[in-house]
């Protein structure tokens, strides 16, 4: 299975982020991908102003890659805003076939408020987790600080996840890139999973802080197969689903678990 990292710098126009993310798309086909992974908030650069650009899941930003999707017979994971009805948003990742149906939509869970953010000022908590069939395997849905949170992913692996696709708009600071590989990494390892981690590329417009790249596939084994670093790029990579079984048989550790611990 062939997957593109779509590390995309996002800028505060919708119209630019469609185009781009439609040329990316372009180029992933053109390399033979089944799966282009998107960052979070590909829709409109994170701000105060997400209220304004958020969108019905059939406004012109999903529409446009949903016919994009169907142009070059390619599944589409990426981030945008939709209105929540209380005059915040829901950070939503949206999953689309490659016939360019809407599979599926995943509201953020776990909100940023956290080294000085206060995500929730303007979004709206989901409460639900997603896992959705994509060109032939079941993906769990996680986007950005969720990943900090293995109970979630855990959750995922229960509702049948055979791989995890991880969206951010990861900010920059003090050990916060090292965070994001271990964090991936992690999730990778302690569930044997496949893990398709795709974020903001930095951009020289805005000094904002989202955005540090660091895009990776990393297999069940916990090694990062690809790393685009920081720079604004499309890379195809190849996940083999019959190597998490290999590393299953000799790491069964999900067999292991042990789910009605003394909490005394």
């Amino acid at each position: 299975m062939r997957i593109a990292l779509c590390q995309i710098a996002v800028t505060r126009d919708p119209k630019t982020n469609l185009e781009r993310a439609r040329k990316a798309l372009a180029e992933a086909a053109a390399d033979g991908a089944d799966l282009a992974v998107f960052p979070e908030c590909s829709l409109v650069r994170f701000g105060r102003d997400i209220r304004e650009a958020a969108e019905p899941l059939d406004g012109p930003f999903v529409t446009g890659l949903a016919e994009a999707a169907r142009e070059h017979s390619v599944a589409v994971i990426a981030g945008t805003f939709e209105p929540s009805g209380d005059g915040r948003v829901f950070n939503t990742a949206v999953a689309l076939g490659p016939d360019g149906a809407l599979r599926a939509a995943y509201r953020k869970i776990h909100l940023f408020d956290s080294f000085g953010a206060l995500e929730s000022e303007l979004v709206t908590p989901g409460d639900t987790p997603v896992v959705v069939e994509l060109a032939g395997l079941r993906i769990g849905l996680i986007t950005c600080y969720d990943v900090r949170f293995p109970e979630l992913a855990r959750r995922l692996v229960d509702l049948g996840a055979e791989a995890f696709a991880v969206i951010a708009a990861w900010g920059s600071g003090p050990m916060k890139e090292d965070h994001w590989i271990a964090l991936v990494r992690a999730r990778a390892i302690e569930n044997t999973m496949w893990t398709i981690a795709v974020g903001q590329a930095p951009s020289l417009e805005f000094r904002d802080g989202f955005g540090v790249g660091r895009s990776m596939l990393v297999d069940p084994m916990g090694v990062v197969r690809t790393d685009l670093g920081p720079d604004e790029t499309v890379r195809v990579a190849e996940l083999d689903p019959a190597a998490t079984d290999r590393v299953r048989a000799v790491l069964p550790c999900l067999e292991h678990r042990r789910l009605n611990l003394n909490r005394s």
